[in-house]
């Protein structure tokens, strides 16, 4: 297939791009290079050294003779190049990773709320109406997150993306099948939701063919592909902002910096290995709608864990220290949550789960690398509120976060 793949400089858009050129296919990505702009703005870097995009190209190819084609575009502003690429290029398939991706970020001001829905929201928007125009007959296959469905406790499974439902009408109960109610709890999922109203309006109206990917938290450095050379490296995000939250507790291990476990640490969260994320894009890309009408939602992720207890899995391996802090979202203190993700382990889906040593891989990667770790930058200093904002005071060191914010 001939694939484009938006937002493929990022960390779950590089991998992928890898994994599917190592497969044989055309790869093309498409990216305005945004998240190397935030990585300037936010005065830190990637835990792992990143060459350019270019050179990364450059480096795969000598690698593995295979060619990633690069093309620097912003989906979110240039909708005339945008409908003109595709109507040139023709994909089969697009894979709609260009979103500004994390949480704390879209909410640090007011600013970044309104970056993150412009951003998120046109590239969106536009990339749907360039390809009614340009590339009707192609797959798209989007990125979303766990995250729109909220994280209250329900006390029933989370089914994937569609619920059903019974109303009373004057002549009698009748069944309906709905998008599961949206409960964003950033701006960032918020945009994620408006996404979903997005794509059933397109496949509803023009046919597209769309499946949209309800991602957990992706943890791990590597795959198969970035193993094969140094300079392939994934990013590595470690700072409040954009680190996961089980990456960063490997983080502050392997520096013997406490482990920020913000509340009670009962939030409960939907977690998935970043090489299982991109075997998991290759199988949707394998099981495309028929036709559109219907948005078909996975939920893409292998199993859900309880954040105070990862940090005690993470103390134990490595003998870390663990610190309850403020928590700076707005978000309940304890949560269950239970997942289902039957299409995906029907389409063959071994999960890796984080039994299987691959903890103590990214533990190496932290420590190979903590010379580039600037510790300021370790706190989450982004409060969902001002009145948050003020329980924030001091680190796990005792420095004063409003110092680093």
């Amino acid at each position: 297939m001939r694939i484009a793949i938006l937002g493929g400089d990022g960390f779950v858009g590089w991998p992928t791009a890898l994994h599917l050129s190592n497969a044989g296919h055309e790869v093309h990505i498409l990216d305005n290079l945004s998240r190397r702009w935030i990585d300037t703005e936010l005065g830190v870097q990637s835990l792992t050294p990143m060459d350019s995009i270019q050179e990364r190209c450059r480096i795969w190819k000598q690698t593995s003779g295979e060619t990633i084609h690069f093309h620097l575009l912003d989906l979110a502003k240039e909708y005339e190049r945008l409908k003109q690429w595709l109507a040139e290029t023709k994909p089969d398939a697009i894979i709609h990773f260009a979103e500004q991706r994390a949480a704390p970020y879209s909410m640090k001001t007011d600013r970044h709320k309104v970056y993150t829905v412009n951003n998120n929201t046109n590239a969106t928007h536009n990339l749907l109406a360039a390809m009614v125009e340009s590339a009707p007959g192609a797959h798209l296959v989007h990125l979303g997150t766990m995250g729109v469905y909220g994280y209250s406790s329900v006390g029933a499974p989370i089914p994937e993306g569609y619920l059903d439902v019974q109303i009373d009408t004057p002549n009698g109960p009748k069944e309906q099948e709905i998008l599961y109610p949206t409960r964003p709890g950033s701006i960032y999922h918020m945009t994620k939701s408006l996404d979903q109203i997005l794509f059933q309006f397109y496949a509803q109206n023009d046919g597209l063919r769309i499946t949209d990917l309800h991602q957990g938290i992706v943890w791990g450095t590597h795959t198969d592909q970035t193993r094969k050379h140094e300079q392939l490296i994934n990013r590595f995000d470690y700072d409040g902002d954009y680190g996961t939250v089980l990456n960063r507790f490997l983080i502050q291990a392997a520096i013997g910096y406490p482990l920020t476990v913000h509340g009670t640490g009962g939030q409960t969260r939907a977690f998935i290995h970043i090489q299982d994320s991109v075997r998991c894009i290759e199988l949707a890309l394998g099981d495309a709608p028929a036709s559109g009408d219907r948005v078909k939602i996975f939920n893409q992720m292998t199993e859900t864990h309880r954040v105070r207890d990862l940090a005690d899995l993470v103390a134990k391996l490595t003998g870390a220290k663990v610190k309850n802090l403020p928590n700076p979202r707005k978000e309940a203190p304890e949560n269950d949550l239970i997942v289902d993700n039957d299409q995906f382990l029907a389409l063959g889906l071994n999960p890796t789960t984080l039994a299987e040593g691959l903890l103590s891989e990214v533990v190496d990667v932290a420590k190979k690398y903590a010379h580039r770790i600037d510790r300021s930058r370790v706190p989450a200093v982004s409060a969902w509120t001002k009145d948050i904002a003020k329980t924030l005071d001091r680190d796990p060191e005792g420095k004063d976060l409003r110092e680093v914010s």
